[in-house]
């Protein structure tokens, strides 16, 4: 059947950096084939999606992706790691997947892969520099690095490395690869010009920090350049109807009420939320009106914005500690949100070669013949999570669309 390429993605939009890494992909890998496993309505990052997943999927298929498979959302708003677990055991477990391909700021793969090695191996000596380093009162990612700057050998190749989140997210994917002794080949595109959070553009190419903060301020002429042009097309068709979602702070009063609502034992029960927290959340949530004063409130070297972010996002849809774990253990079912003619071939492929696979092509159908509870708990979060996106949207802010909504076919 040929090659097939697996790229985790989540396309918040897709943008010319994305088509660059694809057709870089496709070519270094000589693949005839490609699976995108996308995010869906919010982010690892713990923001919103700025248009919803349907409309992403409809991206994707236009610039070159054959199947477009959802990340369940107790993966897609987690951890660099969970993150990266899902979507990895997502794609192994499709038993057809050759390659993986992710972008980061750095080619040089063997690097990535020696910090994976530790990681996931965790030798003592290095668990020894890690304890040391969080008892420093710093952040996790913060304290991490530190502890592999000391660890490993010749720190100086390392330390570009590891401040970077998509090399990040890149050392997690070779970790989970190895943990479940997948034979998918991994391989690294460097990004072109833009960096992950640089609000800076050059030429057509941008960040996706960076279009979704001109987009934010009405720049459409900038982003016509710096998107595909059935990209370009399928944005602006959300942003007539109202069906763009900056940011968190879209739901800030209702994360904020969800807060106040929540007693100090609740929002321990929040993931990532660790060593007394709860207290300062609740404080915080109490004396302010706006996210934006509540982070000023908050703020802490030993949390990162992005885990407060996340922790709100938690806040906001429902979801608990309980829930996260369920996430780690268990194999994810295949949602599919999109194929072209090729895809569909696909979608045959991975049936036979893993015919108890969970794939869903219909949410009704899925549940009239389910009986797994823990499917359907996952898909559970992912519906309402739709459901609350949408609460956002100027116009038409319809229920249940998980439901109604049909496959996108290209």
């Amino acid at each position: 059947m040929g090659k097939v390429l697996g790229i985790i993605s989540e396309y918040n939009p897709f943008h010319n950096g994305h088509l660059y890494h694809l057709e870089q992909s496709k070519k270094l890998t000589g693949a005839n084939y490609t699976i995108a496993i996308m995010g869906g309505n919010f982010t690892q990052r713990g923001s919103t999606s700025i248009i919803d997943k349907w409309s992403k999927t409809e991206m994707a298929l236009n610039c070159g992706i054959d199947l477009v498979i959802e990340l369940p959302l107790l993966y897609s708003i987690s951890s660099a790691e969970n993150f990266a677990d899902g979507a990895i055991k997502i794609l192994d477990s499709l038993k057809v997947v050759d390659y993986i391909s992710f972008g980061a700021e750095t080619s040089e793969i063997d690097l990535l892969d020696k910090i994976a090695n530790v990681l996931y191996k965790e030798p003592k000596a290095y668990k020894d520099l890690l304890s040391t380093e969080m008892k420093k009162g710093l952040s996790f990612p913060k304290a991490r690095e530190n502890a592999l700057m000391s660890y490993l050998p010749d720190s100086n190749n390392y330390e570009h490395i590891l401040s970077s989140p998509n090399n990040i997210l890149g050392i997690e994917y070779l970790k989970a690869l190895k943990r479940y002794k997948s034979n998918i080949k991994p391989i690294s595109v460097a990004r072109f010009e833009s960096g992950y959070n640089d609000l800076n553009y050059s030429g057509n190419i941008a960040s996706a920090t960076a279009i979704r903060n001109i987009i934010k301020n009405g720049g459409f002429d900038i982003i016509r350049r710096l998107l595909p042009p059935p990209c370009y097309s399928i944005l602006m068709d959300n942003i007539k109807q109202g069906h763009i979602v900056p940011d968190l702070s879209a739901f800030e009063r209702q994360i904020i009420y969800n807060l106040r609502k929540m007693d100090v034992e609740e929002i321990a029960e929040l993931p990532d939320v660790t060593e007394g927290l709860e207290f300062a959340i609740k404080k915080s949530a109490n004396a302010c009106n706006t996210l934006h004063e509540f982070f000023t409130f908050i703020k802490s070297k030993r949390y990162t914005a992005t885990r407060i972010q996340r922790i709100l996002l938690y806040a906001l849809l429902g979801i608990t500690k309980k829930d996260m774990a369920l996430s780690k253990k268990i194999n994810p079912y295949i949602r599919v949100l999109g194929l072209n003619n090729r895809g569909k071939f696909l979608i045959s492929e991975i049936a036979k070669s893993n015919p108890k696979l969970e794939i869903i092509t219909s949410v009704k159908r899925f549940y009239e013949n389910s009986n797994n509870k823990n499917l359907n708990l996952l898909l559970d979060k992912d519906i309402w999570a739709t459901n609350v996106y949408t609460i956002a949207y100027d116009f038409d802010s319809c229920n249940n669309l998980d439901f109604t909504k049909k496959l996108v076919t290209i």
